[in-house]
């Protein structure tokens, strides 16, 4: 899929931003990475919320293949192929995966204020108090 695809593709999505990724692009939308358009498809973003309609639809997970395994990624799944000709539905499936990717932005924030909560708290133990 080239870039004038996609955004034809997402026309009525709304405006996407499309990046060069690994062997194809990454899809976004007010910032957020949402969906991948590799050689073997489209990938949207998905979440327990979202995991069901794709199985419903049949859809399997994002796999690639190293030298010495196959890693599945659960977190993209492949868009319906039926969808490519339902600009409308795609543009609502679209929507689901943007906030799937939103919910997971939102559970990784806490992590990363913990790590520097722990960081923080360390260098206060490494650092004594000198009082004159």
């Amino acid at each position: 899929m080239d870039r004038e695809f996609l955004i034809d593709l997402f026309a009525d999505f709304g405006p996407v931003t499309i990046r060069r990724m690994f062997s194809g692009y990454g899809i976004s939308a007010d910032g957020t990475n949402f969906a991948l358009s590799l050689r073997a498809g489209l990938y949207f973003r998905a979440d327990e919320e979202t995991i069901p309609r794709f199985e419903a639809e049949g859809s399997k997970p994002f796999q690639y293949q190293t030298s010495t395994r196959n890693v599945t990624v659960n977190s993209y799944w492949q868009l319906p192929a039926r969808l490519f000709d339902d600009s409308e539905e795609l543009a609502q499936w679209a929507r689901a995966a943007l906030a799937a990717a939103q919910r997971a932005a939102l559970r990784k924030r806490p992590k990363a204020r913990k790590a520097a909560k722990t960081a923080s708290a360390k260098k206060a133990k490494k650092t004594p108090n000198r009082r004159a």
